[in-house]
């Protein structure tokens, strides 16, 4: 629209994970971020949900860049998906742009890929929008906020946040430009709210580094790590308690791998030479000169702690008396899955150290607490404000944060995915929404998947029955009794049952041929529809039926 400049969410509101915003002023749409979040059990077989952004391919050609705030997966993970349908330029700071490297390297996307350096000095040019940056500090390096220059006044976004003043990277947040932006005026505000509910400033990583060093002093055996690969200040702290202890490091995990080979190359983890030993070589060195770094804080599955946990990782076991970290809170939703192995570390007789916060002393939160982000609202001093990255409570109590420093609550909108907050003569609104909500990626397929959940929600609930007819190809009469499967469905009494279905069957078969005029897709659906009514009568259950024809 002529005159308007509009903001939107594709991702990131309401939800934590999949973050994805957009500013469209004029002819120009700008991206920023695009990740990806990781499904829960009622999402059978998926393997990533991203954004839907059917939106943006059917305006792809008024789409002119991709900006990047930071290298986590829910900021990174959906960009190779993003790229094979809207291939625009994408700008990103050193350490990011190398993580993403490492995701079209896997897709087969980097040689095709546009991808720029920027850093805190940057500036863009991008129709009637000037670009500009401010460092922030996260869990992560090299992290930015955005501010756009446009018509209608300065939109301001922070990416995640925490105000650290004793960081352990020395990535220290730029207070200075931060209160010149809000000095000159900020028209609108998008600040991240996964701790709005947290009282008082985050904990620094420093206070982790100290309890580290304690923990390998006192060890005996072999320590076990288990952190965010990305969080690389807590891998080099990591390297510095083992360096003070004496002790080789091993990695465990290709996320692992991938994210300390990065940061070595780009200057942003040092590790003494000869320092790295790899897994196969671990049994070489006495117990208690080894640290063994490994992915799977989060209790996934497949992932290096979870398969120590259960003796299944080749080369590397947890014995008696060795200590493991998990350094790292769990998201919510994973709390189940970290405690059972939590509970498997202790059967091999670990020592297990978990929790975060105060609990461990073995983990600080990347996201700013309740004093932060009502800190950068200050410093920003914004007209409008939108909350972002959370889920509803935490937009909730993010709002009344603002409005305790001053922002009218008329001003403020809680929105969601799809919500679009149109400007127009200075003035906000929200009134329309567009196209939004999750795809999935099972595999190499990737889509909404409605129908594929929703058959296997039918089989993981009630089971499947295959129904297999042996027919003539001459005369299409059935030649034997039906044969029937069961997969998931009744151990009990199916003999009975069986009996009951396969006279349905033979009855149903019998008169739709007598009519002369029905096809065997006609047949098929009037079996199944029959049989599914004969079960749920008799089990209250509902299983997938599948009627298979064989021609002889």
């Amino acid at each position: 629209m002529e005159n308007v400049l509009s903001v939107f969410a594709l991702g990131g509101l309401n939800e934590v994970g999949k973050n994805m915003y957009a500013i469209e002023c004029g002819e120009e749409i700008v991206v920023l971020d695009c990740g990806n979040k990781f499904p829960d059990e009622s999402l059978l077989g998926i393997d990533l949900i991203i954004p839907d952004i059917s939106y943006l391919e059917e305006n792809k050609d008024r789409v002119s860049a991709l900006i990047v705030t930071h290298g986590h997966e829910d900021h990174i993970g959906g960009i190779p998906y993003f790229l094979k349908k809207v291939n625009v330029p994408v700008y990103a700071t050193r350490f990011t742009l190398g993580l993403i490297e490492i995701k079209l390297k896997e897709h087969r996307l980097l040689r095709e890929s546009q991808l720029y350096e920027i850093n805190a000095d940057s500036t863009l040019q991008i129709g009637k929008l000037t670009i500009s940056f401010f460092k922030v500090n996260h869990s992560i390096p090299d992290c930015l906020g955005i501010v756009f220059d446009t018509p209608q006044g300065t939109i301001v976004h922070t990416g995640d946040f925490k105000f650290d003043m004793t960081p352990a990277n020395d990535e220290r947040s730029d207070f200075h430009r931060m209160a010149e932006i809000g000095k000159k005026g900020v028209l609108l505000l998008l600040s991240e709210s996964t701790n709005a509910e947290r009282k008082g400033f985050t904990p620094s990583e420093h206070m982790v580094g100290e309890n580290l060093e304690n923990i390998f002093m006192k060890a005996k055996r072999k320590i076990f790590v288990s952190t965010f690969a990305s969080n690389v200040s807590r891998l080099q702290q990591v390297i510095h308690a083992s360096y003070k202890t004496k002790r080789k490091v091993a990695l465990l995990g290709r996320s692992m791998v991938n994210v300390v080979e990065v940061a070595m190359s780009r200057g942003y983890l040092t590790v003494p030479k000869g320092m790295l030993i790899e897994p196969r070589d671990i049994d070489n060195y006495p117990p208690d000169m080894v640290t063994i770094l490994c992915t799977g804080s989060q209790g996934e599955e497949m992932a290096a702690l979870s398969r120590l946990s259960t003796g299944n990782f080749r080369d590397v076991n947890v014995l008696a008396e060795d200590t493991v970290i998990i350094a790292a809170g769990p998201i919510p939703g994973n709390e189940k899955s970290v405690s059972l192995i939590v509970d498997n570390l202790y059967k091999l007789g670990a020592h297990v150290i978990y929790g975060s916060g105060s609990s461990s002393g073995m983990h600080v939160s990347g996201h700013g607490y309740q004093e932060d982000l009502r800190l950068m609202l200050t410093l920003m001093k914004p007209k409008y404000f939108i909350p972002i990255h959370g889920e509803y409570r935490m937009l909730h109590h993010h709002c009344l944060l603002a409005e305790s420093v001053g922002v009218e609550r008329d001003n403020m909108f809680i929105l969601n995915n799809g919500d679009v907050v149109d400007i127009k003569d200075s003035v906000a609104r929200s009134t329309r929404v567009i196209p939004a909500g999750s795809t999935y990626v099972d595999g190499i397929d990737v889509g909404n998947m409605e129908f594929v959940l929703r058959d296997r929600k039918q089989i993981a609930e009630d089971g499947m029955l295959m129904i297999i007819l042996p027919m003539s190809k001459t005369d299409n009469k059935v030649l034997a009794d039906p044969e029937i499967i069961s997969r998931g469905f009744v151990d009990n009494n199916f003999s009975e049952l069986r009996r009951g279905m396969i006279r349905i069957i033979m009855n149903t078969i019998e008169e739709l041929h007598d009519a002369e005029r029905y096809s065997w897709n006609v047949k098929k659906k009037q079996i199944k529809r029959f049989i599914q009514g004969y079960i749920k009568e008799r089990t209250r259950k509902e299983p997938m039926i599948v009627p298979i024809l064989i021609e002889i």
